[in-house]
């Protein structure tokens, strides 16, 4: 960023603003997901920061850096864009099949996957760290987490802002922002391995293979005991592997219009397939293989037919 890229943008010209914005798209549209767990929510707060960084723009007196500058406003927003989903009601979602009753009931219907196609346009030194962060079960766990905490987190343990400058951005004392981050870094798991080895590539291929040809009997032998299922929007999980089987069979057997072609994407660093069903894409599926990469510890099938755009993936298969 120059100083006359910055007086171009002060003084209206958007070609300029959208150059000194640009390196930073992709970092901001990350930081808004992990606080989200939602990458339509991330599309919808990207936007609206840039937005209102235009519009503010003249009145930034540069105390702080421009990324600081965008990161409090996006910061905001995401809060914001999460406090308001909780009053969206849940999709009602009716499967053409008798489903099963379900283990538990799950409670991240926005959960979404974040494409490792979208990681790559990262500057390469910090794509090891936003892929451990985009991990599902670290976005879950922050989903889970009071929504502060969460951002306290997200601000100095992955952005590597110091604690005072996170407290700033959340407009809360740093005694207070310490407090946060401690609770959170207590309730963070730890990051799974990222085997991209061949342990993992079989284990896909052999899933996927099973998943194709609704041999629900093969699928079953790679779960682990306890592993579990779950459809996001939809509230439906399933518990240990005999539980996973039955939701398994229903769905095979009251499904119209054959079954699954899959075409294989990483989510996060996971195996996950693109789902085709006569030809149109129909969601999207990450296994979450067992710390040793033998099994399967869960299934997230997520039912958001749109998904497969954020992954460069086409609507039908030819």
């Amino acid at each position: 960023m120059t100083s006359a890229e910055m007086d171009a943008a002060r003084s209206g010209d958007k070609e300029a603003f959208a150059a000194l914005v640009a390196p930073l798209r992709r970092e901001l549209h990350l930081h808004c997901y992990r606080i989200t767990g939602s990458v339509d929510d991330a599309d919808d707060v990207l936007q609206d920061v840039l937005l209102a960084a235009w519009q503010g723009l003249p009145g930034f007196a540069g105390r702080s850096s421009l990324r600081t500058w965008l990161y409090r406003i996006e910061t905001t927003r995401s809060l914001n864009a999460r406090r308001d989903r909780g009053r969206r009601p849940r999709p009602a979602l009716l499967p053409p099949f008798e489903p099963p009753t379900a283990s538990v009931r799950f409670d991240q219907p926005h959960l979404q996957p974040y494409s490792d196609v979208l990681v790559n346009e990262l500057d390469p030194a910090t794509q090891v760290v936003a892929r451990e962060s985009i991990e599902l079960a670290v976005v879950m766990a922050l989903q889970r987490m009071p929504p502060r905490q969460a951002a306290v987190l997200v601000l100095c343990d992955v952005l590597d802002f110091g604690v005072g400058e996170a407290a700033e951005m959340l407009s809360i004392g740093p005694t207070a922002a310490k407090g946060l981050l401690q609770r959170a870094r207590s309730a963070r798991p730890a990051p799974m391995p990222v085997d991209r080895g061949e342990g993992h590539r079989d284990l896909a291929r052999k899933f996927a293979d099973a998943f194709s040809r609704d041999d629900v009997d093969a699928v079953v032998e790679l779960l682990t005991d306890q592993c579990w299922l779950a459809m996001p929007p939809a509230s439906e999980c399933y518990v240990e592997r005999e539980a996973v089987g039955n939701f398994l069979r229903a769905s095979a057997a009251g499904r119209p219009g054959g079954s699954y072609a899959l075409a294989a994407v990483t989510a996060g660093g996971r195996p996950a397939f693109v789902c085709y069903l006569q030809g149109r894409a129909r969601g999207l599926l990450v296994i979450e293989p067992s710390q040793d990469g033998r099994r399967i510890a869960s299934i997230l099938r997520f039912l958001d037919d749109g998904l497969h755009r954020h992954f460069g993936m086409p609507d039908s298969l030819t």
